[in-house]
């Protein structure tokens, strides 16, 4: 029987051979989070995972300067994947892989080792983060020469089923591609807004999941595209709808047990979950830049479109930042509902979890959980609170970034230095554009 998760090196190049895989698809991601990807032929492999895969670091965003530009991969065996939507004869597979210097050591400009050095830091205190995003997305029509529209494919609600969800056999042979590479689907359904939908897939550990939400963008686009249809995972495509999220559900395990779980208190939540979620909500606006990575997230993060912009937490409130969900023993979690899809989760989750460490660490408190619609709350009832807003745009979170040297702590001087230059890049050149917006509002009446 074909082993369709290998873990090491002999077992991905036995299912190599046993499945006919002609090419392997080398993928990493840049400091943005975008998909690098290149193939190589499979019987370049074992060479591959014994000495790596020389790249041009130069031409990646946020890498090395051209002066100091060879990079090399080494892809990681428990990441490999057979792609179930290429031919099953001369098979097409994907690894995702790290990145290091021609000297051997690990590139601190990747984004999967600025996790892996998070990781360490947790399990040098005796905690392993398991994560649960839920990845949000709308699929569009394509025009006549096959480029992406904001063309609805159906105008379907929550949890609506054919003939309102028109684009449901998409989504179901997403499914299924992503089960034959391993995924274990918990959810799959019609978002609230037309054309827009969810795939939940299994918690598990930090790094795994991560390398699954690559994954999983990576399949929602391929698929689409196979069935003539755009997916994006753009923050807020539509104006008047909901946005795209990834609430991302969040825990902490020590010695085998959830450390968020304490059976004796009133609200089971153990003081190690209090000061975790303290954590978040001390450092989430310094952090913002990296959760919410785009000048369209912030057209999400407003008030009335199930999108919370106040930091608070309560257990039950959806219009705070972070909920606790209901579930209670090892299914103990924390949401944090702000990040979106845009985002490079490496970064994103290094980001969540040392903050949640910090609040660990220093014993900090999170208050009281506020179980108010803080959205019917006025301007003065929030300051009297002392409820803070998240940043109310792409450059106001660049600012507080900047300003972060926990930020800069977690991800190193390297990222810390590349992506605060390119997102200021992006935004002096959106605020330099004319929208239509200004158009429709001023070009008639002055």
């Amino acid at each position: 029987m074909v082993n369709v998760n290998p873990a090491t090196k002999e077992e991905v190049l036995q299912t190599v051979k046993e499945c006919d895989v002609k090419f392997i698809r080398i993928q990493f991601t840049d400091t943005m989070g975008m998909i690098k990807s290149w193939a190589i032929p499979a019987e370049d492999l074992e060479e591959a995972f014994e000495n790596g895969v020389m790249f041009d670091g130069s031409s990646i965003e946020g890498f090395t300067r051209i002066e100091e530009s060879d990079m090399i991969l080494m892809p990681d065996p428990t990441t490999f994947r057979i792609l179930p939507w290429r031919p099953q004869e001369g098979a097409v597979a994907r690894i995702i892989g790290d990145v290091y210097r021609p000297n051997g050591q690990p590139f601190e400009g990747d984004p999967r080792y600025v996790l892996k050095r998070a990781i360490e830091k947790a399990a040098e205190k005796g905690y392993a983060m398991n994560i649960g995003p839920e990845c949000e997305f709308f699929l569009f029509e394509l025009d006549d020469k096959g480029h992406p529209t904001t063309n609805l494919t159906d105008h379907g609600g929550y949890f609506d089923f054919t003939p309102l969800d028109k684009a449901q056999d998409v989504r179901r042979a997403i499914d299924f591609a992503l089960e034959d590479m391993g995924f274990k689907i918990e959810a799959s359904h019609h978002e609230v807004a037309p054309s827009q939908h969810e795939i939940n897939f299994r918690f598990g550990d930090v790094l795994t999941t991560c390398d699954n939400i690559v994954t999983f963008k990576y399949v929602v686009k391929s698929i689409a595209a196979h069935m003539g249809y755009y997916a994006t995972f753009m923050p807020k495509p539509i104006f008047g709808e909901n946005g795209s999220g990834m609430h991302s559900n969040q825990s902490l395990m020590k010695d085998g047990e959830n450390a968020f779980y304490d059976p004796n208190t009133t609200d089971q939540l153990s003081e190690t979950a209090k000061q975790y979620i303290a954590g978040l909500l001390s450092h989430v606006r310094e952090f913002a830049a990296i959760t919410n990575s785009t000048v369209n997230s912030y057209k999400r993060l407003v008030p009335g479109y199930e999108a919370p912009i106040y930091c608070t937490w309560s257990a039950s409130n959806r219009s705070s930042l972070i909920r606790i969900p209901a579930t209670r023993g090892k299914g103990t979690r924390v949401e944090l509902r702000c990040p979106d899809p845009a985002c490079n989760p490496y970064l994103a989750f290094a980001a969540m979890l040392s903050a949640g460490l910090d609040g660990i660490e220093k014993g900090m408190d999170a208050g009281a959980s506020t179980d108010v619609n803080i959205f019917q709350l006025t301007e003065e009832d929030r300051k009297a609170k002392g409820i803070e807003s998240m940043p109310g745009n792409l450059k106001e979170a660049i600012d507080l970034m900047a300003a972060s040297d926990f930020v800069k702590d977690v991800v190193g001087e390297h990222v810390f230095e590349n992506y605060i230059e390119a997102k200021t890049a992006q935004w002096d050149d959106y605020k330099a554009q004319v929208h239509q917006w200004e158009l429709d509002t001023y070009l008639s009446v002055l």
